[in-house]
């Protein structure tokens, strides 16, 4: 997937506005650190559109609050991750996008559109792509043995782990440690990967999907899971984090521009899309929050000490066995669900 996951907004007011004597506005709904402000504001200062900008630290939270919405809380955009995509694509929960009303798609690598979640790209436009790692304090830990996932259950570890709040990230750990998919809808499987998890619990210090960083630079955690970006800016601060390509995998995703079906400002959305696709304010974007765009145009723009930076950018042999998530069904959600609550209440 996929990101301070405060359900607060921030509001950048304008005065200018076309047509009205009431401003447009954009309602933006994202992943928390997840667009720069820089972007924000030149693209109000350019169209006069506000932005309100509201965050979630996962993706089922968002998803719940947008099918559960009425007619008095709409968002404009939404940034779900790849499996989200299909899911709320096949619930009738997204708006078709106008692709006469976006400039840029062309720009986007062949290998990151027209994906099984979303033929053709009809509900979805990718916005950036990352993977979910490990990370660890090489001043505190040995980083040498760190190498894989089933490092975090090393007795050495007790009390220092960081895992994202995530469901579908933490079990694909427990699944990939195990030798299966981390898109398994196996039942018998996901409670090995619960099991499994349950030994892992004692050494869990935390659990972190607002910015996976912090537990690190506040010296809460010593080693754990992260999102790459977030390795890549926590990295700013504190030079002896490193981001760490597991053995038996790297969690990857996708995540994108999606149209809420309700969405109030249809072409407010589809002009933020194509602000966002342009060269120069993608490669802002993942230069400035240290994820990957699939703006092929953007990466030549890129500063060489961005686009050679392994956390963000990986190598052919970092994403050996990698898995992009997929939807595995609401059968098999229920059975994640269940197991996760177990695991997060000590059952």
């Amino acid at each position: 997937m996929k990101k301070l996951a405060l359900a607060g907004l921030v509001a950048v007011t304008l005065t200018g506005c076309s047509g009205s004597d009431e401003p447009q506005v954009l309602n933006l709904y994202n992943w928390s650190e997840y667009m720069p402000q820089e972007v924000l504001d030149r693209f109000q200062e350019e169209t006069g559109i506000q932005v309100v900008y509201t965050t979630y630290d996962s993706n089922e939270a968002m998803y719940a609050r947008l099918k559960l919405l009425d007619d008095s809380a709409q968002y404009d955009l939404a940034v779900p991750s790849t499996y989200y995509v299909s899911k709320m694509r096949q619930e009738g929960l997204l708006a078709e996008i106008d692709r006469s009303k976006i400039e840029g798609f062309d720009k986007l690598a062949p290998d990151l559109v027209n994906q099984a979640f979303d033929p053709d790209n009809a509900y979805s436009v990718p916005y950036l792509w990352g993977t979910t790692g490990l990370a660890y304090d090489s001043a505190d830990l040995d980083g040498a043995e760190v190498t894989a996932w089933a490092d975090l259950w090393k007795d050495e570890y007790q009390g220092t782990v960081m895992l994202t709040n995530d469901m579908r990230e933490v079990f694909h750990v427990g699944l990939r440690v195990l030798g299966y998919s981390g898109n398994s809808t196996n039942p018998v499987e996901i409670e090995a990967a619960y099991n499994k998890l349950t030994e892992l619990m004692p050494s869990v210090r935390t659990f972190n999907s607002d910015a996976p960083r912090m537990p690190y630079l506040e010296g809460e955690t010593d080693i754990g899971m992260i999102w790459n970006g977030e390795a890549v800016m926590g990295k700013e601060d504190m030079p002896s984090l490193e981001y760490v390509y597991p053995e038996e995998g790297v969690i990857a995703w996708l995540d994108s521009f999606v149209i809420p079906k309700n969405a109030k400002n249809v072409d407010a959305a589809h002009r933020f899309i194509s602000f966002v696709l342009r060269p120069e304010i993608s490669a802002l974007i993942s230069a400035d929050i240290g994820y990957a765009t699939p703006n092929l145009a953007a990466r030549e723009l890129l500063d060489e000490s961005v686009a050679s930076d392994r956390a963000s950018y990986p190598t052919e042999a970092d994403m050996v066995n990698a898995e992009f998530q997929t939807d595995v069904g609401d059968e098999a959600m229920q059975v994640y669900t269940k197991y996760w609550e177990m695991l997060k209440s000590g059952r």
